[in-house]
């Protein structure tokens, strides 16, 4: 398809917004209605179910609900007689990502073809709307992309687990190839183990081919900001490796350091000569553009608590806009951001109707907690409210509260319209919003504070490329840590008067 059909395709599914819900769940429960998740729920209920009796049978659920099951397929393999979650074939295991807790979830991956379907359909759609707004250029294609797909491990029962931005590379179905042409970073860098030394090739090799990247990219804002800050700090070592055209001793991944050599092509005096003249500039201001001065975009998540790494990009960017990414989970693709160019606090994402069967659980901003358990479906949504998304996959979730709360701003077609807001808290105390915590207590932490935060992270599984600054910290650990780096806490009572 051209890339005008896949954004009508699209499109298309917007217009008649509540038939294709129907007929998503339908088709879920078509497949997966009479598995053991759901059997003793609707056993009693004639085929084929509607949404009605599906809603009032079907309990909500979370992830502690599937977590002993997954457990037991990822450390004992899958008994697939069973079929407790899914009639399709176990592939993987997806890594949420895990920063509330310190700890991701494992998300199981079923090879289900709907669902494939519609990822692609949302993944080329997104790929589609970004030519739209930035046409192609022979000449200068490349994107510098903060990729790391290398966090993969071993389940006790044989199955791999890796972050869902991964899969590409590791998926003897997949075909990495087109991730590979596009990026000035080999294979072997995308697929490192130490994340430091990744971040430092991506960007060695951007520097090495600046003039042919036309896009700097990464999952989210907090990562492109990391990668900023160690450029900040090793635009010297950069620029002497240029020079001498190897990596320095620093990079011990001997496949990353050959690969990396590969890409430099030899000594590059000049390319290390100019870059070391912007580089001492006083002023980092727009340092980005000037860097690579053919990028015409920079493209990373940057709204919920990544909105507050947006001005630092906006800061080093200069000129280069600045765009929003998608709002696709690990569960499920949940909305597509059509117009990209907006800024986080107007960036809305549009539901995808057919990516998922969605519900949507009132949520009371005042008392910081749901409204019951009663929930709305895509068209009982209003404009102003706010709302716990729930989804039912075509991948063994039911039902499945994804812990997000949105808010609805208004609809496309008769798809709403969604701008993210937080995470959801487990009680109403447990959350505090950046205007509480203005209002509660100013803290100030010691430099690198919140990267011990995110190598604490990738130690517990999370993967490196979905990290984000978690907005509720539900680990003691993690609290310990930031009371023990902070150099000063004023409490706010103690202001009053």
């Amino acid at each position: 398809m051209t890339d005008d059909e896949i954004i009508a395709k699209l499109e298309g599914t917007t217009k008649d917004a509540a038939r294709h819900q129907l007929e998503t769940l339908q088709a879920i429960l078509e497949r997966n209605g009479g598995v053991g998740y759901l059997r003793p729920y609707l056993r009693s209920y004639p085929a084929p179910f509607d949404a009605a009796t599906f809603r009032r049978a079907v309990p909500l659920s979370c992830y502690d609900d599937y977590a002993d099951p997954i457990c037991r397929m990822a450390d004992e393999g899958l008994d697939h007689d069973q079929r407790f979650l899914s009639v399709d074939p176990l592939v993987c295991f997806f890594y949420s990502s895990g920063t509330s807790s310190m700890k991701p979830k494992l998300i199981p991956y079923f090879d289900s073809v709907p669902s494939k379907t519609i990822s692609s359909l949302a993944h080329q759609g997104s790929t589609a709307i970004l030519r739209r707004f930035f046409p192609p250029r022979p000449l200068v294609d490349k994107y510098l992309w903060f990729m790391y797909a290398g966090n993969v491990t071993d389940t006790k029962g044989g199955f791999k687990a890796m972050a869902a931005s991964g899969f590409p590379f590791h998926s003897s179905k997949s075909n990495p190839s087109h991730f590979l042409t596009m990026s000035v970073s080999p294979k072997e860098v995308i697929l490192g183990s130490d994340v430091e030394q990744q971040i430092y090739c991506h960007l060695l090799c951007g520097l090495r081919h600046s003039n042919l990247v036309d896009g700097i990219r990464a999952p989210y804002a907090a990562g492109l900001v990391r990668a900023i800050c160690l450029l900040e700090s090793k635009w010297q070592q950069l620029c002497q490796d240029l020079e001498y055209g190897c990596p320095s001793l620093g990079i011990s991944d001997e496949s990353m350091r050959n690969s990396v050599s590969e890409v430099l092509c030899g000594p590059q005096p000049e390319l290390a000569k100019r870059f070391r003249y912007i580089c001492k500039a006083e002023n980092w201001g727009g340092i980005l553009s000037k860097l690579w001065p053919n990028a015409r975009y920079i493209r990373c998540v940057t709204t919920g608590s990544m909105e507050q790494c947006y001005f630092q990009i906006k800061y080093y960017a200069g000129e280069i806009p600045v765009l929003g990414g998608d709002y696709f989970a690990s569960e499920c693709c949940v909305g597509i951001n059509l117009d990209i160019s907006q800024t986080p606090e107007l960036t809305r994402y549009t539901i995808l109707p057919t990516a998922a069967y969605f519900e949507f659980l009132p949520f009371n901003n005042d008392k910081m907690s749901v409204c019951g358990e009663e929930t709305v479906d895509l068209s009982g949504v209003e404009v102003g409210k706010m709302y716990e998304v729930v989804v039912t996959t075509y991948r063994g979730l039911y039902r499945y509260r994804l812990g997000d709360i949105v808010k609805v701003v208004g609809f496309y077609n008769s798809s709403p319209q969604v701008v993210f807001v937080t995470r959801a808290p487990k009680s109403a105390g447990e959350i505090l919003t950046e205007g509480n915590l203005i209002s509660a207590m100013k803290s100030f932490k010691q430099p690198g504070s919140f990267d011990k935060v995110l190598q604490v992270a990738i130690e517990n599984g999370a993967p490196a490329s979905q990290y984000k600054p978690p907005k509720i910290i539900r680990s003691r650990n993690i609290v310990d840590l930031m009371e023990v780096s902070a150099v000063v806490t004023v409490c706010s009572g103690s202001l009053d008067g």
